[in-house]
């Protein structure tokens, strides 16, 4: 007997598992991971490779992630790629996890970094039929439930509904560093940069550090005066997760960075904080931009990479378009050719740049990595 379609008795072998969508629709599949319950954004992604960056990444906080590619885990976990201090996802979801891993490099099995952290998963569920879902209806609220968790269809569905909606999401304080701390430059420093902590990958320092780059990495609230006393030849404000209308302080500290002609590169939710600071709005997208396989155009030389990329938001802008800011003009200098989505800005009076993908993109691809030659460049010329 059944109630709603919830059965109690777990099948012989794997528990079982549920992916509850707010309109109602459920897949069921197996336990993957921790048991248990948990909440969030069901985004998708298309990368094939790098599942252990992109679970690390801080810009997948409170998201459950769904893997296109059919097959994951084969590599296991190492000690060496995490991009932050842990698993940032609220849940996983693939379809065919690999029974056993293979990699010299692997230290435990993806399954147990997951259950290991607490991470609740679902595997064995159709993915292709849940991303044409999420394309067809936008990204929207989730859950992942197994164990005890497990509940009647209707109060599964309830719980989807009572958690907080991505949009107006105030993400970035809850993954900042707490305390600053140092990144020293690979031999001689060169300069010495700001790194605005709203969500940074551990890669992203390891980049500048090796172009001669010392990076102190600052907290989110951190007042102008305290990065003032540090004298940087640069301001880098990070990726992160949630909606950057949330992001006041952070804007605020930009445009104050801004007035003292610090030279600027954002990338990432840093591409939104530099918007926002110029006077832009942003948008939620209907689906988001996720994946290592995302083209975008520079305007500019025409130039077309293959990026890394991780966003619900977006900035407002056309293709080429200059506008007016506190700090005189500026322009789009980059966009997706898939939608039209602004890919990247700068500033024409001030030296200040950004752009919405990853270039310290790991696993790749790394066709934007030059975005930190031109930083280099960029406080070279205003030292």
């Amino acid at each position: 007997m059944t109630l709603g379609g919830w059965k109690p008795a777990e099948p012989a072998g794997r528990a079982s598992a549920a992916l509850v969508l707010e309109d109602g629709r459920i897949f069921r599949g197996e336990a993957y991971g921790a048991r248990g319950e948990g909440l969030g954004e069901a985004v998708f992604t298309t990368g094939m490779t790098g599942y252990q960056e992109t679970l690390t990444d801080p810009s997948y906080h409170r998201q459950i992630v769904v893997q296109t590619a059919p097959q994951i885990g084969n590599t296991g976990w190492n000690d060496e790629d995490d991009e932050s201090r842990g698993i940032q996802v609220a849940g996983y979801a693939l379809r065919d996890p690999a029974r056993t891993p293979s990699n010299w490099r692997s230290r435990r099995s993806l399954e147990d970094a997951l259950r290991e952290q607490g991470i609740v998963g679902i595997a064995g569920i159709d993915t292709r039929a849940l991303v044409r879902h999420l394309r067809e209806r936008g990204a929207m609220r989730a859950g992942v439930f197994s164990g005890a968790a497990l509940a009647p269809d209707e109060e599964l569905v309830q719980r989807v509904l009572a958690s907080p909606p991505m949009e107006g999401a105030d993400l970035y304080g809850a993954v900042t560093t707490r305390e600053p701390y140092v990144v020293p430059a690979d031999g001689e420093r060169r300069f010495r940069v700001a790194a605005l902590d709203v969500g940074i990958k551990f890669n992203t320092p390891r980049m500048m550090a090796a172009r001669g780059i010392e990076v102190h990495v600052l907290p989110a609230e951190t007042a102008i005066g305290q990065l003032e006393e540090l004298a940087p030849d640069g301001f880098f404000i990070a990726n992160g997760p949630g909606d950057p209308a949330t992001a006041d302080a952070p804007v605020e500290l930009t445009r104050e960075v801004l007035q003292r002609r610090i030279p600027t590169f954002g990338i990432c939710f840093g591409n939104q904080i530099l918007a926002r600071a110029l006077g832009r709005g942003t948008y939620k997208l209907r689906y988001g931009h996720r994946g290592i396989n995302i083209p975008v155009v520079e305007h500019a030389t025409g130039r077309v990479s293959i990026t890394s990329q991780n966003h619900g938001f977006a900035v407002e802008g056309e293709a080429g378009e200059r506008f007016d800011t506190p700090f005189g003009p500026a322009e789009i200098t980059h966009t997706c050719p898939n939608d039209g989505c602004v890919e990247g800005l700068r500033a024409l009076d001030v030296p200040a740049f950004s752009v919405q993908y990853h270039p310290e993109a790991a696993a790749g691809p790394h066709d934007a990595a030059d975005l930190f030659d031109r930083f280099v460049e960029l406080m070279r010329e205003n030292g």
